[in-house]
Parts: C-alpha cells; structure tokens; sequence
C-alpha cells in the first residue's frame, strides 16, 4: 500500500496501551501524519463523552466516529455534527425480542444531547466501572430515541448473545460488540463503523483505497472490510484476524505505531 491519506482507528484496545494511555511513540507517529496533511480520525464504540480524555492525550483534535457510527462529533469544538437513532417505536420491538431471547437480561440507552445520556434499568450490571449512567423504568428507558441500546447479560459470552439474538433483532438494527462478556451493541439497521468511516472520508476527499484502518474487537470488522488496508491487532478477537489485510502486534507492543512508521 501506499502511504494513506486518511488513518482511522479504533480507541480501546488498539490506539490505548492496557493501562488506557496513548504511548509517546504512538503520540508522535500521530503528529507526524497530521504534520504531512494526512487525516486522522477515531473510531470507536465511545460516546461523544468519553473522547476528550483521549483527545488530551493526543497532539490534533480530531473528528470521532462514535457509538460504532452512530455519531459524528468534532472534538475541536465539542459539537455533535449528526446522529443516527432507533426511534422508540423501533427500541420497544427490539427489546420486547431480545427479553424472549434472553430472559433476565439488562437494558440499557446511550442518547446523545439529552440530560441524561446514557440510562439504564435497574439492576443493570454495567460492563464499565467508570459509568455514569442515570436509571430509570423500561418504559421511560425507551421513551426517547437512542443511538445505541445495550443487551446485557454477564451469564454469558458475548459472541453467544449475538448468535442468540442475531436470528431475532437481526432484520431491523445492526448488532456488534466491543467487550467479550455479556454485552451487545445494537444499532439503527445499516449502520456500522465502517458507515461512518466512509462520510469522514467524504469530507476528505479522500477513496477507501487510500484509507488505513486500525481494531481489534468485532465492532471493527466492517470497518477493517471497507477500508484500503485494514489491520487487526495482536491482541484482537479471532473474527478481526481471518479479515484484516494485515496483523500487527499488539496495544501493548505498539502495534499501531509500528505499522505507521513504514510511512511516517
């Protein structure tokens, strides 16, 4: 591959060493990129919210790809651009099915520019120690529309929730995970990383062919599909491995600098 014009990559577990730090080698292949015009841009299952910790660590502000594509938000100027939603009518479907599925599972909403954003039932088990999440009753949880809803159930694994509510949920939003035990992101149907990947880079003008993409959990497979070049981490979920066009060592080997530094 040539150099890249636009570099897009995943946060936790590929740009993040274990300890949720971005590396100084990591930092400074970043900021020669930026340096040569070449975009940067993240890419994560994140809210809005959780981007400016990682943006402080980083030399450019760049524009985040968020709740794996549902979206769009300019660190620079802390301002959401757009947002895909399930519309509540589309919320209470989902997850009348996804209870039938799996009994005794959590639910939980992430909302964006709404006073509470992220809200769950009660006795939802966060899969995060650092939530901050509001609580409210089923109904009021699903009142409002939702860039991503959260199935949770500990008791399993989360590649075996999605084979159960794939066959269910799977017609009508986008299902993916982030975190191996017990949790499932569901999205508005069609919309991925990759979706909102491709309009970052629209707006540079820039061809999937051009385009490095960096991941490791399932999240990012359409990403790592679109993308010219797609790498997976050493450290990545197996599905990662059989798609990505290369493998690089991982999060905590500077397995994102390493491949970089061919270009810059």
């Amino acid at each position: 591959m040539q150099p890249p014009r636009l570099v897009a990559t995943d946060v936790d577990g590929t740009l993040l060493d274990p300890e949720d730090r971005v590396s100084p080698r990591a930092l400074a292949v970043v900021e020669r990129l930026v340096a040569t015009g070449v975009g940067f841009v993240l890419v994560t299952g994140r809210p809005p919210r959780w981007i400016p910790p990682v943006v402080a660590q980083l030399a450019v502000s760049p524009l985040a790809v968020c709740a794996n594509g549902s979206v769009l938000y300019d660190a620079a100027e802390d301002r959401v651009l757009w947002a895909n939603t399930l519309a509540p009518d589309a919320l209470a479907r989902i997850v009348e099915a996804a209870t039938e599925a799996l009994p005794g599972c959590g639910i939980a909403v992430e909302r964006v520019d709404l006073g509470a954003p992220f809200v769950a039932e009660p006795g939802y088990l966060d899969a995060w120690a650092n939530s901050d999440h509001a609580i409210a009753d089923r109904s009021a949880l699903l009142g409002e529309p939702a860039v991503k809803l959260l199935v949770r159930d500990p008791r399993l694994s989360s590649d075996a929730m999605v084979a159960a509510l794939e066959p269910v949920i799977g017609h009508e939003a986008d299902l993916t995970f982030s975190h191996p035990r017990g949790l499932v992101e569901v999205s508005p149907p069609g919309v991925t990383k990759a979706t909102g990947l491709a309009e970052v880079a629209r707006r540079h003008g820039v061809h999937a062919g051009d385009v490095v993409a960096f991941g490791d959990m399932p999240n990012d497979l359409e990403m790592l599909r679109w993308a010219g070049h797609g790498v997976a981490m050493g450290n990545a979920h197996p599905a990662l491995l059989e798609v990505a066009d290369e493998v690089t060592a991982s999060n905590a080997e500077e397995g994102f600098a390493l491949v970089l530094e061919r270009w810059f």
